[in-house]
């Protein structure tokens, strides 16, 4: 008798698996944390700014923006999520989300209780590590935007966004050694925290300088990011691994 083909890995296992070897089990249990979810149709909220969240969403499919509005209507788009992200943090940890999460198409999400993330370190401490060192990462991407904000130049700060998304979707198997698919129109990727303070114009004229400098090649809506950037390659700050205790862990546990 033939065994079932086995499904593909979601892409939150995929981003997992590059932090720390999961065993078979865990891959079991993420599958099963993101066995419940819903579709948010294109340009509808997945998380509202002041309003009260106990879940966390992962993104397993689609694309989506992270934002706050300011008191004077004013938008600022924080980040992008792709699949595999966690939609949430570190909402639950306040009493009100801090910013509101949009679907740029439609996307597909899973609900997770936090208390049920937070009761893997219980029973499934390695696994359990891993995500919230995978929140780590993503908070070094905020400081590395903050840079851009204050001491990037557009060219630069244009250039970081793209080898970023880059090296975010190559992990998902969303892109290859040189492009990917851009999720994001010109206005809203003017308006990103990495490019902020460049009007459409601006970022349109960035993209021009990006193409000349050999960093970028457009094709209709592929961005084509070349790797011979003046004789170097470029660098962008990786998130190393879990320590190696972190190992034990689970197997501890067990006993």
């Amino acid at each position: 008798m033939t065994a079932p083909p086995s499904r593909p890995a979601s892409p939150l296992t995929k981003k997992l698996a590059q932090l720390v070897r999961l065993a078979p089990d865990e891959i079991a249990i993420l599958e099963d944390l993101q066995s419940a979810t819903r579709t948010v149709r294109r340009n509808r909220e997945v998380l509202a700014q002041g309003q009260k969240y106990d879940v966390l969403f992962v993104l397993i499919d689609g694309a989506a923006i992270r934002y706050r509005i300011l008191h004077d209507g004013r938008r600022q788009v924080l980040n992008i999520a792709l699949p595999g992200d966690f939609i949430g943090f570190p909402s639950t940890f306040f009493e009100k989300a801090l910013y509101s999460v949009t679907a740029l198409t439609q996307s597909v999400v899973a609900p997770i209780p936090f208390r049920t993330l937070l009761g893997l370190f219980d029973r499934h401490p390695r696994l359990a590590a891993a995500i919230f060192w995978s929140f780590a990462c993503e908070a070094g991407m905020y400081a590395e935007h903050l840079i851009d904000v204050g001491r990037r130049s557009a060219l630069e700060r244009v250039s970081h966004f793209l080898l970023e998304l880059l090296t975010r979707l190559k992990i998902l198997g969303l892109a290859d050694e040189r492009s990917f698919q851009m999720p994001l129109t010109q206005e809203l990727f003017a308006s990103s925290a990495m490019t902020n303070s460049l009007t459409s114009k601006g970022a349109s004229s960035s993209l021009r300088m990006s193409r000349r400098s050999r960093l970028s090649r457009i094709l209709t809506i592929r961005i084509m990011v070349s790797l011979d950037c003046g004789g170097r390659s470029p660098r962008r700050a990786r998130c190393r691994r879990p320590p190696r205790n972190t190992e034990a862990m689970s197997q501890s546990t067990r006993e």
